[in-house]
């Protein structure tokens, strides 16, 4: 059975109140949690940056069985990768089986604070490789010595260790990187786009973990959706370009820095720009009949994100009219 989770996004909302919609989507039935790691907001009028993994802690303690995780930190800039395997086991260990790691290759809009070189994409993978082998060896809770190209480890072990490592999920959009995810990842996470795209992301995925002597249908593939969801047509379209414009925003975002260029270039954002990126709907019907078209394609966890600030409305009318309207592969 399929999971339906909850995605509680830290660049709009209060982690108070992310906390208490998070506890909700556990009572109305989602299965999980995807928050997001922000130091910064996309732009200044969504106005919240808090720190996901103080809250992590806080979710864990304040539910009962939500599995939970971000979506998503990258290593190697704001954190060391030996600082997310403490965390991570920490995590796990306190909450066993319910915690995942999430990770990628990070955006300068939360990166570029600590003042280092923003480098180009091939070397943030490159690093990204570096921090996973980081981590799994940390995991293993042996004396760790790491001296790769980008990043270096010295002597280090972890004390507190969860009896089972929490899995590691890498984020990724692109065909390289999604086979190199099937070999080095127990599982994907991406974001919705066109079928053409995600049957090349999972072929390319299975060949890597094949490669890798794992079975590709064991792994767990994670989607994030982006809703305007509000009860006419009009508000969730208004809703879509004043809460989140850079859904509507079809361009590499990774190396843009600051929050107010993303305002500057919000304001060129119009309704149409969020076709294929954005579901904008009122209607219930509508927005299972999306959800169950990625459920067919291969998806076995959905982590729905509504844009508005209608969070507690839209947890209940997905547990009351869409949960019970898909069908997931056994």
């Amino acid at each position: 059975m399929g999971t339906l989770g909850y995605a509680a996004m830290f660049e709009q909302f209060h982690p108070t109140d992310l906390l208490r919609w998070s506890r909700q989507a556990e009572d109305a039935g989602f299965g999980s949690i995807m928050a997001s790691d922000h130091f910064h907001p996309w732009t200044p009028s969504q106005g919240q940056a808090g720190f996901v993994w103080a809250w992590m802690g806080a979710l864990g303690a304040s539910t009962h069985t939500v599995r939970f995780g971000p979506g998503v930190t990258a290593p190697g800039f704001r954190y060391h990768p030996a600082i997310l395997a403490q965390a991570s086991a920490t995590l796990a260990a306190m909450f066993p089986g319910r915690f995942w790691l999430g990770i990628g290759s990070g955006e300068a809009l939360n990166e570029h604070v600590v003042g280092k070189y923003w480098p180009e994409a091939p070397t943030r993978l490159a690093l990204l490789g570096e921090s996973v082998e980081i981590i799994r060896q940390l995991f293993s809770g042996k004396v760790v010595k790491y001296q790769g190209q980008h990043v270096t480890l010295e002597s280090a072990r972890l004390y507190t260790l969860p009896d089972i490592p929490p899995p590691i999920y890498i984020a990724t959009s692109g065909p390289i990187m999604s086979e190199r995810t099937g070999r080095t990842a127990d599982g994907i996470i991406t974001v919705g786009a066109s079928d053409e795209r995600i049957h090349n992301l999972m072929a390319r995925f299975e060949k890597g973990a094949r490669e890798a002597g794992k079975d590709p249908a064991t792994m767990p593939r994670m989607l994030q959706l982006h809703v305007s969801w509000a009860e006419r047509w009009e508000d969730a379209t208004e809703q879509a370009v004043r809460e989140w414009p850079n859904g509507g925003m079809n361009f590499p975002k990774a190396d843009i820095r600051n929050p107010e260029d993303f305002e500057a270039m919000a304001r060129l954002v119009r309704p149409e720009h969020y076709d294929g990126r954005v579901f904008i709907s009122p209607d219930l019907d509508e927005l299972a009949a999306h959800i169950q078209h990625y459920l067919d394609l291969g998806f076995d966890e959905v982590y729905l994100h509504n844009v508005g600030r209608n969070q507690e409305a839209f947890i209940q009318a997905v547990s009351r009219r869409v949960a019970p309207q898909l069908k997931w592969a056994k």
